[in-house]
């Protein structure tokens, strides 16, 4: 069922002035906390309106659904598009309760973890281990939010294995870097919407030079989808002011996870690079 955000919200306005008592007074708490119905299920929505379980399914059905499910994927779909204005997301968390933010916020993580953790995408990521294991150089890019994960990933990868690159940082350092790469490279691209000018164009370099590219994005339309050897989509819901990256760093942490298990010379990389920072006093209370 696919209708606008408006349409629904005068329904349950219609509903809250119409309806029978309690699913009146159910509509009238829906509204005000529309958000919340992406994030939540029947238990735990019923439970913050303090209310029986079966107003959930019969609201939904009052609105046109065939359930619950249908009424929340359809309000999931309405918080995701709204926010794809920063602003926008802004102003959605202006003058909002603590307690209500705190809530949905949990809620959309724990949903995004459910997300990534799901066999079919664990199945995608662990496809992507070998590929990176068998590179000959892994190269990792990210700007702006995405720059953390991407940063994280090419550091703990260096650290791990001889075949990452450090994230480039400097400016034009993208350029000098991903113009180098061979068809025995692998480039894992970061971003989501609003898509980076600079993942994209990395992506197209790294296209014509014959490297395979991996792309952690939010959508399969994302414009640096187009020629992956591996696509893993990152669920980012939730009330942020930009959208949530608690899955992208969790997939990462899984991806060299992962690889780390299937290298036996891992541990003792690790161990060299802990001993190096230790001697020369890069961990606080170790000075030599």
């Amino acid at each position: 069922m696919a209708t606008s955000e408006e349409t629904v919200k005068r329904r349950l306005t219609t509903l809250a002035h119409t309806g029978p008592r309690k699913l009146a007074t159910f509509a009238r708490w829906v509204l005000d906390h529309f958000d919340e119905v992406a994030f939540l299920s029947i238990r735990g929505l019923t439970e913050s309106a303090g209310v029986d379980a079966n107003l959930a399914p019969r609201l939904a059905q009052s609105l046109g659904y065939d359930g619950y499910t249908q009424f929340r994927a359809e309000v999931q779909y309405f918080v995701q598009n709204r926010g794809k204005s920063y602003a926008t997301r802004a102003r959605a968390l202006s003058g909002r309760e603590g307690a209500r933010i705190y809530r949905e916020l949990i809620a959309a993580n724990k949903q995004n973890f459910d997300t990534v953790t799901s066999r079919t995408n664990i199945a995608e990521i662990d496809s992507c281990v070998e590929i990176l294991l068998t590179a000959h150089k892994v190269h990792t890019i990210g700007v702006r939010s995405c720059f953390s994960v991407a940063h994280y990933f090419s550091y703990v990868g260096a650290m791990a294995f001889e075949n990452f690159v450090e994230v480039p940082s400097l400016p034009g350092g993208i350029l000098d870097q991903i113009s180098h790469v061979s068809p025995d490279d692998v480039l894992v691209a970061i971003t989501y919407e609003h898509y980076s000018a600079e993942v994209v164009r990395a992506c197209q370099i790294a296209r014509e030079k014959g490297a395979q590219i991996i792309v952690l994005t939010d959508t399969e339309s994302s414009p640096i989808t187009l020629g992956a050897e591996k696509t893993i989509i990152l669920p980012m819901s939730g009330p942020q002011l930009l959208p949530s990256l608690v899955g992208a760093l969790l997939t990462v942490e899984m991806i060299l996870a992962a690889m780390a298990s299937r290298n036996t010379e891992v541990a003792e990389r690790v161990g060299n690079f802990e001993e190096r920072i230790t001697r020369y006093g890069g961990y606080f209370g170790t000075d030599r």
